[in-house]
């Protein structure tokens, strides 16, 4: 009887083992119908996966005789496969959606908030990493989102990360930028600075770029628009990657990545490390950076998923400033007049450095099946600044630094002694320095409270501590440099008493090498801080909600959120504190304070309540129509630098709530060759701060109106097609008409944050600057074989006004084209064909045009003048970047 039990006991056992065999197939790109390489496949509800080889192919052994396979790319629509046995399933054919980026969500799903295409009422466009890999060569990332409609990036003329990207016509403060669904702009004045978020090339899975009011449930700038960028994980399963690039002006750069999988324990480690040099396009534009990236997931069961990341990209660039036309004709098209040599040596006196680590920790709960908690912890710290000039600079006879002469100029000054505005000439290359510690915690439940119906509701909490200061960065050989300083009297409506080092005076002895690296680690005592000394403290909480209801033809959504904001200034330079009253402090004089001055470093403190509400509602007609429309009201509080007046402790009585009314609809068609978009909106802007910059007399000066209203309309139209195997058409048209209106308020300041002037200006109907307001593109990619592929992209921009901020009359500069194009070589490596070699080359401005992509003046030609392109020379602004070049090497396995 044993014997009769163990034998039908083998038997079952062996019945279940060739039931738990592997199941093949073939994943095919519905695009091309060609086989589709880097697909992941897994067995639902399970962490079983695997990854199509170069040839499509697939096998995965199945612990259950029967289940459903899910497979997924990025860019394409998911797609969900029963089996019911072992064996080949044959060919999936997974449909293109370059909307479509969930699949690379691996953590934080209740807090990226991506939109589907037209299932979500907003206007939205998706670059997918294979666009984003193969594209972006030497550029910033935000060039990746040129190829659509109201996108409008320049400035990379002034140096690597020196980018400027605008959205419908809205400057990056009022365009809302996340980090994994994470805000990621700045704390004090919303703006971006690109050179800190270089590593973004390298830890992005995709950005979605959410053109206007946006889907994010937080309380942001979404006025332009929204722009995710969704990075990495913890990979699901074990590989890696190493390129190398190499461009115009000597850049090279080299990258490795690997990932260990996700082992049986639920653990996984995915690293990354890069390193980046080049000269610059520009003269005087040299750079170089590294990119580290260390994930860590831990998934203990299906319920629970945890991922730790952490991020930085320190990095030193030399800038080029925007200077008249005439400058550029005399001495060419990459002149930089920031930089100069000693003794034959380069010196810059213009670099930006810094280095922001970014950390996370994300807590993805699955609560139940209708129910999930979504929350992310994350910090970061900026360490750096810019350097610039202070003292007497000497320029060449072509207008560069000319450092032999500060240097025999210093050499002249008594016991190296040098002083600002003393009686000598001298100069130092100060640094400018930004730091700042920023912490937050965001927390979003989902719950399902229908089938069609589910809710949302969170918070977003921010506290942001900023330091701003001036130290020396080069003394050209002087021992030592004094500053006399004025002091204000915050009871006295903050007027100044006393002059210039009356009662207080510093003197620097110490000077600090312009290094992203250093500057995370080096410490300022505050007697070595010269020009401006002063922190900010910011904190932030808000709620949020959300309802929406969706069925198979209809979708409507209500968001809103409330937040209120709480500002601090402390000013350590310009105010009294109680060392100085007493006598005690290092930088007395030793002449007694008037009396009555009191302690003023601490600010009033400032708290501003705001909220938004947003509405939208899309409808499908049939499987190839569908129609969106939505609308939202944000009541917005100033930022941090408006609400302090002339960069004192004084409260600024201009400012009040932003107002800002948005109207969008929009009509998608569809089928299984050709889709088109259809977006017309309408966005209306009061009691808004505009701002920009000029140099005026080799002087930097800030112009900010406040009160500014602005009214931004326009259509905007994309359309892809693919009419033969292989090959896809691409393009997109927006038209916009954006005007200021009525009259502001307009202040001028010098770099010191002295107030040169202030005037009520009036500018109704004016053109807002600084954007081509008509853009147009066609794109192809043609895949010739399983080998070769090319792609080009051409872009057109007209009415494109000066930078200049609100003004009744602007300047319009001249249209220009641009033409891309893209190689691809890939070889299968290996018996299986999982590993690839790739060779990717790109021209950009393949035609090496010539263009004025900016201009930060408005001057009119007069009878007479010089002109360019019927632009007078005079005007200061910069040229696009002419033909580049860059070619990758990279390796798969």
């Amino acid at each position: 009887m044993k014997k009769m039990y163990f034998a039908l006991a083998a038997f079952l056992m062996t019945v279940t083992a060739f039931s738990q065999g592997p199941i093949t197939g073939t994943v095919l790109d519905g695009d091309t119908n060609t086989p589709l390489p880097g697909a992941t496949v897994m067995v639902k509800g399970t962490t079983n996966g695997t990854s199509t080889d170069f040839d499509g192919n697939f096998t995965i052994n199945a612990s259950a005789e029967s289940g459903t396979l899910v497979v997924s790319y990025i860019g394409f629509n998911s797609k969900q496969v029963a089996f019911t046995s072992t064996g080949s399933i044959g060919s999936i054919v997974l449909e293109p959606n370059a909307e479509e980026l969930e699949g690379v969500v691996v953590v934080g799903r209740g807090l990226i908030d991506l939109a589907s295409d037209r299932q979500t009422p907003i206007a939205v466009s998706s670059i997918p990493v294979k666009t984003i890999q193969e594209k972006i060569g030497t550029q910033d990332i935000t060039m990746t989102m040129v190829n659509t409609p109201s996108v409008y990036v320049s400035g990379q003329a002034g140096g690597y990360g020196d980018s400027n990207i605008r959205v419908r016509g809205f400057e990056q403060d009022n365009t809302a930028f996340l980090l994994n669904g994470q805000p990621i702009n700045g704390m004090e004045d919303g703006k971006m600075y690109w050179s800190n978020w270089s590593g973004l090339n390298d830890i992005s899975s995709g950005v979605q770029i959410q053109r206007g009011l946006g889907s994010s449930k937080l309380a942001i700038s979404s006025v332009g628009g929204t722009v995710n960028f969704v990075t990495k994980a913890t990979e699901m399963n074990q590989g890696g990657f190493a390129y190398s690039t190499i461009a115009n002006d000597n850049y090279i750069k080299t990258t490795a990545g690997y990932n260990t999988g996700i082992s049986e324990k639920g653990w996984g480690l995915s690293v990354m490390l890069s390193h980046w040099q080049g000269d610059g396009y520009n003269e005087g534009n040299f750079g170089e950076g590294q990119t580290y990236f260390i994930s860590a997931g831990y998934r203990p069961n299906d319920q629970h998923g945890f991922n730790f990341l952490i991020t930085g990209a320190p990095q030193f660039h030399d800038q080029n400033f925007t200077k008249p036309i005439s400058d550029y004709l005399e001495y060419g098209l990459r002149y930089n007049n920031n930089w100069g040599t000693y003794n034959g040596e380069y010196k810059t006196e213009r670099r930006n450095f810094y280095h922001k680590p970014v950390a996370n920790l994300n807590w993805d709960w699955t609560i139940s099946d209708k129910s999930s908690l979504s929350t992310v912890a994350y910090a970061s710290w900026g360490n750096g600044g810019g350097t610039g000039d202070r003292g007497n600079r000497i320029r060449t006879a072509e207008g560069r630094i000319d450092y032999d002469a500060i240097y025999a100029q210093n050499a002249q000054v008594t016991d190296g002694a040098g002083e600002y505005f003393g009686p000598e000439d001298n100069y130092i290359t100060r640094a400018s320095m930004n730091l700042h510690s920023w912490y937050g915690l965001i927390s979003n439940f989902e719950t399902k409270l229908t089938d069609n119906l589910s809710w949302n509701v969170g918070f977003d909490l921010r506290t942001y501590y900023g330091k701003h200061f001036r130290v020396v960065s080069d003394f050209h050989g002087l021992n030592s440099w004094t500053e006399q300083i004025r002091l204000r009297d915050q009871n006295n409506n903050h007027e100044t008493y006393g002059g210039f080092g009356t009662y207080k005076f510093v003197t620097a002895t110490e000077s600090y090498r312009p290094s992203g690296w250093e500057a995370a680690f080096d410490s300022y005592d505050e007697d070595q801080k010269i020009a401006y000394s002063n922190d900010e403290r910011i904190s932030y909480g808000g709620l949020f909600t959300q309802l929406e209801y969706a069925n198979d033809n209809l979708s409507a959504f209500f968001q809103g959120s409330v937040s209120n904001q709480y500002h601090q200034r402390f000013d350590h330079f310009q105010y009294a504190d109680q060392s100085l009253i007493d006598g005690t402090s290092s930088q007395a004089t030793g002449e007694p304070l008037p009396a009555g001055i009191t302690d003023g470093v601490d600010s009033e403190k400032v708290d501003n309540f705001g909220y938004n509400a947003k509405a939208g509602l899309s409808y499908k007609a049939s499987d190839a129509h569908s129609f969106y429309v939505n609308a939202g009201y944000y009541n917005r509080q100033p930022y941090h630098d408006n609400i302090y007046l002339n960069f004192t402790n004084q409260v600024n009585p201009l400012t009040e709530n932003e107002k800002i009314l948005g109207l969008e609809a929009g009509y998608g068609f569809k089928t299984s060759i050709f889709s088109a978009n259809v977006n017309l909106y309408r966005t209306s802007w009061k009691d808004r701060v505009v701002s920009s910059s000029d140099v005026v007399d080799d002087v930097l000066t800030f112009t900010t109106n406040f009160g500014t209203e602005q009214l931004h309309s326009g259509v905007e139209f994309d359309f892809k097609v693919r009419p033969a195997t292989g090959l896809a058409i691409n393009g997109f048209l927006s038209v916009g008409d954006w005007v200021y209106q009525g009259e502001a308020t307009t202040q001028v300041t010098d770099e010191d944050r002295n107030l040169i002037s202030q005037e009520t200006v009036d500018y109704d109907g004016g053109k807002v600057g600084g954007a081509a307001q008509f853009t147009g593109g066609l794109g192809f990619a043609y895949k010739i074989n399983q080998n070769f592929a090319i792609d080009s992209d051409w872009r057109y921009y007209d009415n494109l006004y000066s930078d200049v901020g609100a003004v009744k009359e602007n300047l319009e500069l001249p249209s220009y084209n641009l033409l891309d194009a893209g190689l691809t070589f890939t070889v299968p490596l290996g018996a299986d064909k999982l590993k690839q070699l790739k060779i990717r080359g790109n021209i950009n401005n393949l035609f090496d045009t010539e263009y004025l992509s900016t201009l930060t003046t408005a001057n009119f030609a007069e009878a007479g003048e010089e002109l360019y392109d019927g632009i007078a020379v005079s005007n200061q602004g910069y040229f696009g970047w002419g033909r580049t070049w860059n070619v990758t090497l990279r390796y798969d396995f």
